[in-house]
């Protein structure tokens, strides 16, 4: 838990190293762009930037809207920065396969009908191509590779992954669902 936890830590730092922003903001990038690669709770975001203020990695200015309505604006320090771009250079060993619900149902779906199975792959592969549909549509934005120099290159690198993820999801689902109706063939022969 801890070693996720601080990738939390420097998915915060990144973001604060291309604007200050408040927690609210950064809650709002979690469910946006890092979405397809990581997710945060907004009570997990502000637990971490009080620790990452305790470290001195960040600092905050209080802005206050309307009459009582006080919103904090968190910036990176130079420490920060020192300390984001030390884990940017570290390489990392390929993590475990992450949880897959689905296919671990697909696993041991041998217990179901042919076509019980084949209406769970024709429901997953519905989600799949409505998350590629939107991915795609979040790649118009671009109209060819950004500088690897801007903060949008990285943004469209993991795009393209995201992309390249559902096309290579869609692709098994499709496999699965021929081999299922070629054994739906197979018995009525």
């Amino acid at each position: 838990m801890e070693k996720f936890m601080r990738v939390l830590k420097y998915a915060i730092l990144g973001l604060l190293n291309r604007q200050p922003m408040t927690g609210y903001d950064i809650g709002k990038e979690f469910n946006y762009e890092l979405s397809e690669f990581w997710h945060a709770k907004h009570s997990q975001i502000y637990t971490e930037l009080k620790r990452l203020h305790d470290e001195g990695l960040v600092t905050y200015d209080i802005e206050i809207s309307g009459d009582i309505l006080e919103k904090k604006q968190y910036s990176i320090t130079e420490k920060g920065e020192a300390d984001l771009l030390k884990w940017l250079h570290k390489d990392e060993l390929i993590e475990k396969t992450a949880k897959d619900v689905f296919r671990v149902r697909m696993y041991f779906s041998s217990y179901i009908d042919l076509t019980s199975r084949i209406k769970l792959l024709e429901s997953q592969k519905m989600q799949h191509r409505r998350r590629l549909n939107q991915l795609l549509k979040t790649a118009e934005q671009y109209d060819g590779v950004p500088s690897p120099d801007s903060d949008r290159f990285g943004d469209f690198i993991v795009l393209e992954s995201a992309i390249i993820r559902e096309e290579g999801i869609l692709a098994w689902i499709e496999k699965c669902i021929t081999y299922c109706t070629a054994g739906i063939e197979a018995k009525k022969s």
